[in-house]
C-alpha cells in the first residue's frame, strides 16, 4: 500500500502580487539597463511618432526623463507605457499598426521598471 502525504494549509493569511508576464526562457534579464536595454527598444519602435514637438498624442519619448514620466504612469492606468506595449485594456496599444512588442522586450522594460528606472 503506498501513502501519500499531502501539504497542510497554514492558517496564516498572505497577500499575493499579480503576477510578472512570464519571460521567455532565453530571454536575459540579468543586467537590463536603460542606455543599452530599454533605449534601444523605445528608439526602435517608438521615437519615430513620439518625439519632437509633433509627438502623437503628445506622448514624448525621446530620452530618458520623458520615457521615465510616461513609464511612471501606475500599470492599471490610461496611457501607461507598460500598458500600451502589453496592449492592455483602456490603453492604445503600441506601436500603432504594428505588431506587438516580444515578450522578451516587453519583459526586459518591465524589469527597468521594477528596479526602480535607473538611468544607467
Amino acid at each position: 500500500m503506498l501513502a501519500i502525504q499531502s501539504c497542510s494549509k497554514s492558517d496564516a493569511k498572505m497577500t499575493i502580487d499579480p503576477p510578472d508576464p512570464p519571460t521567455p526562457a532565453e530571454c536575459d534579464l540579468s543586467n537590463v539597463t536603460f542606455s543599452n536595454t530599454v533605449w534601444p527598444i523605445i528608439n526602435a519602435n517608438c521615437t519615430s511618432c513620439h518625439s519632437g514637438s509633433s509627438a502623437n498624442l503628445g506622448i514624448r519619448l525621446e530620452d530618458y526623463a520623458t520615457v521615465k514620466a510616461q513609464a511612471s504612469i501606475a500599470a492599471g492606468s490610461s496611457g501607461s507605457l507598460i500598458g500600451a506595449i502589453t496592449h492592455s485594456s483602456g490603453n492604445f496599444p503600441m506601436p500603432k499598426d504594428r505588431a506587438k512588442l516580444s515578450d522578451c522586450n516587453i519583459s526586459k522594460i518591465n524589469k527597468w521598471i521594477q528596479n526602480g528606472m535607473p538611468n544607467n
